[in-house]
C-alpha cells in the first residue's frame, strides 16, 4: 500500500490476466488504480516478468501490485508552478 501525496491510500491490484490472441504476442495483466481518474484506472501491461531466479512467471488474479515509475534524470525537468 503506498500513500500519495493528499494521504489517501492506493492499494493497485491486479484485475484481469488477458491471454494473447496471437501465440507471438505475450498475455498482457490488466491493473486497476483505484485512486486514478476515471479515465485511467486501468494499466496493461506484458505479463511476463522474471522471480529473483530469472525464472518466468506470471501475475495471477486479483495479486496485490505494486506501481512504481521511474525516469532518468534527463527526461524530467523542473515543475514550475
Amino acid at each position: 500500500m503506498n500513500n500519495d501525496s493528499n494521504g489517501s491510500t492506493q492499494n493497485p491490484s491486479t484485475t484481469i490476466p488477458i491471454p494473447s490472441r496471437h501465440p507471438s504476442q505475450p498475455d498482457k495483466a490488466e491493473i486497476s488504480v483505484d485512486s486514478g481518474e476515471d479515465s485511467y484506472r486501468e494499466i496493461r501491461i506484458d505479463n511476463v516478468l522474471k522471480d529473483e531466479d530469472s525464472e518466468d512467471v506470471e501475475l495471477k488474479e486479483g495479486a496485490d501490485v505494486d506501481v512504481t515509475i521511474e525516469a532518468e534524470l534527463k527526461d524530467t525537468t523542473n515543475k514550475r508552478g
